[in-house]
């Protein structure tokens, strides 16, 4: 038995990596080719056909979860706050009830809690299928954003809710019990969460070893879950709150080889638990269709039945997106009028602070939110994404691991439970496929483009060319001297200056023309060294202020932290060749 395992271990490895190489050549998401190729290991013998649904819920959700979350851009999510709040709440809490009331309807012995716990179970979006579709075909970064943050939180609103629907099958329980639960379970997580963040990145940020960094970071999302979980908090939310202080704080707690290792180290993670999700998936279909057979129920009534689900909240999803776009375009108008009457506000403010000391540190605290904001309307207004984008995202409601989980977590006295899991696993199999097979061609159709490559290139030259002055007034210092009181030499300064100015001048002729401590003190490259990191530690300090500000996108944010992160390695492995 565990030589079965182990075997089909490995070849399930093989088979994801395979998956992967030719997705990329048929134009398919992984994701689909998986759940079809698993369907048919099931009915290999000796194939293990049931996944305990412990296994997805406590070993694999977390770790997938913080994965995505370290990466998602906190501005992009404050942003973007209100559309996301909206559609992994409100829409969850609409889908779950509307298709809970359907089922009640249509089973004579369900209860009115039992079918709201299968919506609650179907209604969350799947934060694989959806971000991994969006980034490989090219949508707007804004689009990708929201599917992104909506798929993380939906996936906490949807477990509570099936957890507070599968108590009240069990028993009486009040509409204030369900809200006060609710509350208490997300309020603790998110204090659990960005407290297990807070330590965390404090102790890896003592730690020099990238190795053992990464060793911890593995272990975080397991450190957020468990506690959040045994205190009846959300272990989802828990997680996701402590990926997105550590993602946000990376760039000014770690070492840039630590930045390297982890982001490398987590993609593997995530791709590896991310298909094999969907693997099982497809592999426990057969599973699921025999146990409604032996239990003498029919199978094509719960697929017919998992057809309706399917198409009910497609239709939910788009009667919700349609005028959630109507408000969000008229408070865009709302925040543009505020932010003129800020920047009034503020001019009568720069003529009364002179001289006032007290009124110098409000204005310049009221600067810097004016900026903010104006950096958040002007990135906004850049991505909007008008009809077709809301044609995209009402069609990006794809199911996946949670629905998979979610639904074997079903109470054994529900009625008709075998059919109910059956229905769940239709809904997340016909979503995956059919809106996921379709995306691409109506991405197409709909003509929505993604971020401009262009532009781009631009952005990135300009916010290079800011970090390059910050780092070149370093070498402007005429009092500058090495850690032991050396002077530098002038044609190390020279060296330096060259190439602080060498990465902002390549941008540009890709912008343009569309190209893609050892050692002595007292030595040249000692001093280089030395002076160069002066120069890295003054750019990263701008790129840190361009993203306070929310001056630029954060995409270009992104690539040029990652052209310091190369540059510092290549520092640090000079001078610690061993990496010791």
């Amino acid at each position: 038995m565990v030589e079965n395992g182990l075997v089909f271990g490995v070849v399930a490895v093989v088979t994801i990596v395979v998956a992967g190489l030719f997705s990329k050549k048929l134009g398919v998401a992984a994701p689909l080719i998986l759940i079809l190729v698993g369907f048919g290991f099931s009915y290999i013998p000796g194939a293990p056909t049931v996944v305990p649904h412990e296994i997805v819920l406590l070993g694999l959700l977390p770790p997938i979860l913080y994965a995505a979350a370290i990466n998602v851009p906190v501005v992009d999510l404050r942003r973007n706050f209100s559309t996301i709040s909206a559609l992994s709440v409100g829409l969850v809490l609409v889908t779950a009830f509307g298709t809970g009331v359907i089922l009640y309807l249509i089973f004579p012995d369900l209860t009115l809690a039992g079918g709201i716990a299968l919506g609650a179970v179907i209604s969350p979006t799947d934060a694989v299928a959806a971000t991994a579709l969006g980034k490989k075909l090219g949508l707007p970064p804004r689009l990708v954003t929201i599917l992104e943050g909506e798929s993380l939180v939906n996936d906490a609103t949807a477990l509570v809710l099936l957890r507070s629907a599968i108590v009240a099958i069990g028993g009486a329980v009040s509409f204030w019990d369900v809200i006060g639960d609710f509350a208490y379970a997300v309020a603790l997580a998110l204090v659990i969460g960005l407290l297990v963040g807070f330590v965390t990145v404090w102790a890896r940020s003592k730690l020099r070893d990238p190795v053992l960094d990464t060793a911890i970071s593995l272990a975080v999302p397991f450190i957020a879950f468990i506690p959040a979980e045994t205190l009846g908090a959300s272990g989802v939310l828990a997680v996701v709150a402590a990926g997105l202080y550590s993602g946000h704080n990376s760039a000014k707690r770690f070492s840039a080889q630590a930045r390297i290792s982890e982001k490398l180290n987590w993609r593997t993670v995530q791709f590896m638990l991310e298909n094999g999700v969907f693997l099982l998936m497809g592999v426990e279909i057969s599973a699921i269709i025999a146990d409604v057979l032996d239990k003498d129920l029919s199978v094509r009534a719960a697929v017919e039945y998992g057809l309706l689900m399917a198409l009910v909240i497609v239709v939910i999803r788009f009667l919700f997106i349609g005028p959630l776009l109507l408000v969000l375009r008229r408070r865009g108008d709302q925040a543009e009028e505020r932010q003129s009457q800020f920047r009034a506000m503020l001019d009568r403010l720069r003529g009364r602070a002179e001289g006032d000391p007290q009124l110098r540190r409000r204005q310049d605290r009221a600067e810097r939110i004016f900026q903010r904001r104006q950096g958040d309307l002007k990135q906004l207004k850049a991505e909007g994404f008008g009809w077709r984008g809301g044609i995209i995202l009402s069609w990006s409601g794809m199911r996946g691991v949670v629905t998979l989980a979610a639904a074997q977590s079903l109470p054994e006295e529900i009625p008709y439970r075998s059919q109910l899991i059956l229905i769940a696993f239709t809904v997340a199999v016909v979503t995956l496929l059919v809106q996921g097979g379709t995306l691409p061609w109506l991405i197409k159709v709909s003509g929505i483009r993604g971020s401009d490559r262009v532009a781009d290139r631009r952005e990135l030259a300009e916010l290079l060319d800011e970090m390059s002055a910050a780092g070149l007034a370093v070498l402007e210092n005429p009092t500058f001297t090495l850690p032991k009181g050396e002077p530098v030499d002038e044609q190390v300064i020279e060296r330096v200056r060259h190439d602080t100015l060498l990465s902002a001048e390549s941008a540009w002729e890709r912008a343009n023309y569309g190209g893609g401590s050892a050692g002595i003190a007292k030595s040249p490259h000692q001093q280089y060294r030395t002076l160069r990191q002066e120069v890295l530690q003054a750019e990263r300090e701008a790129l840190l202020e361009a993203r306070s500000t929310g001056s630029y996108p954060s995409r270009i944010l992104g690539r040029a932290q990652a052209m310091l992160d190369l540059e510092e390695t290549r520092l640090e492995q000079i001078d610690n060749p061993s990496g010791s």
